[in-house]
């Protein structure tokens, strides 16, 4: 496996373009005083954009990014990159971190740091981690894929072969989103490679193996999947569309970066844990940061694309079929819809579970303390 160092870095023809069209943003009409009621605010998107124009600074953040030892290495014909970081310890263990969508690989930039040098953060050097944050392919500075069936079973041999080029015959697995999705597809298919599973989300599509149908669920459970077909039904717009029609959004989300922005900024406001308020967690130098990686790269419709790939092959468990590697379920409150411990165990076996104070579906954004203490602490046994 060709290994290359890699630096984060985006030609000013790109910048030059994105300035000319945030310029020319054409701004739909909204109903007053609507708020978010029916999407993305109007208001809001206008001082986001304002900031993009003025005072937001990219150099800084390539800068910032760039702190760190990224990389791209050729995995079966695909250009994967991916941030490593070794961990300051002595016996640091190995764990690749996967993000989902509508993030990147900058969603980790806070965690990094705690996981490999504890020591410097107040933590325990025994508890020290060598850390791998890919971005999935078709996110970010990996390649977009041309061919069907790219999934997160997909993804999983990919992360294999990755981290075994790294020298990882064994590693721990962590993810949220799409992420717990590949971390799974780990699990249940590479257990000899996977010390131990620590997921934040369960896959939207994770469905375990139920003998005799709803009769034997639990009333926890049934009350969950009646809860997830509200929110289905009411947050799920998004999703259906990308499950079905992913490209034709593609043609405006890849040309119009203020509309970009608003597809991606109003989920961080929806999913996470900020009260209606996106900035309470969320900086908009943050926010930019990831569209920017989105439209530097132009990945949103390779991203999307993911969904359409998901519906194909679900995360359906079969019978018999259960993730036996050890697992740690984080749950963080504003996390939605996330299954009853009953649901999941079902599937995975929990080892771990532990639901935080705060924070929601951008937990190593959020609330990154936490996310790391928990990690920690689920692995810390399995060392």
């Amino acid at each position: 496996m060709k290994i290359q160092p890699f630096r984060v870095q985006i030609s000013p023809n790109v910048t030059d373009d994105l300035r000319q069209r945030l310029t020319r943003t054409r701004w739909p009409d909204a109903i007053p005083d609507s708020g978010w009621e029916y999407g993305a605010d109007l208001d809001y998107m206008k001082e986001l954009v304002n900031y993009w124009l003025t005072k937001f600074d990219w150099h800084q953040q390539e800068a910032a990014l760039n702190r760190f030892h990224h990389f791209r290495a050729l995995v079966d014909g695909l250009g994967i990159h991916f941030i490593h970081e070794k961990g300051n310890g002595p016996k640091p263990l190995p764990i690749v971190i996967t993000h989902g969508w509508p993030g990147s690989f900058a969603e980790m930039l806070k965690i990094i740091p705690l996981l490999t040098d504890p020591a410097a953060h107040g933590g325990d050097p025994a508890d020290a981690f060598d850390v791998v944050v890919p971005s999935m392919p078709g996110y970010g500075f990996s390649d977009r894929p041309s061919q069907r069936g790219m999934n997160v079973f997909r993804f999983a041999e990919l992360w294999v072969k990755l981290m075994m080029g790294l020298g990882y015959s064994r590693f721990g697995a962590q993810g949220g989103d799409f992420g717990a999705g590949v971390s799974t597809a780990l699990g249940l298919y590479h257990a000899d490679h996977v010390i131990g599973l620590h997921l934040n989300y369960i896959p939207g599509s994770y469905r375990p193996f139920i003998e005799n149908g709803t009769d034997e669920l639990f009333e926890v459970e049934k009350q969950f999947l009646k809860d997830d077909e509200k929110w289905w039904d009411e947050e799920g717009g998004y999703c259906h569309l990308q499950l079905t029609h992913p490209q034709s959004v593609s043609f405006a989300f890849n040309d119009s970066p203020a509309g970009l922005a608003a597809w991606i900024v109003e989920k961080f406001r929806a999913w996470g844990d900020c009260g209606g308020d996106v900035e309470r967690r969320f900086s908009k130098d943050e926010l930019l940061t990831n569209v920017m990686i989105y439209w530097a790269t132009e990945t949103i419709s390779s991203a999307n694309r993911l969904y359409f790939e998901a519906r194909l092959r679900p995360m359906h468990f079969e019978k018999g079929q259960r993730v036996t590697v050890p697992c740690g379920i984080a749950h963080f409150p504003k996390e939605a819809p996330f299954p009853p411990r009953q649901w999941i165990e079902r599937g995975y076996n929990i080892q771990r579970w532990n639901d935080l104070p705060g924070g929601g579906h951008f937990a190593a954004l959020e609330e990154p303390g936490l996310l790391v203490e928990d990690i920690r602490a689920f692995f810390r046994n399995l060392r």
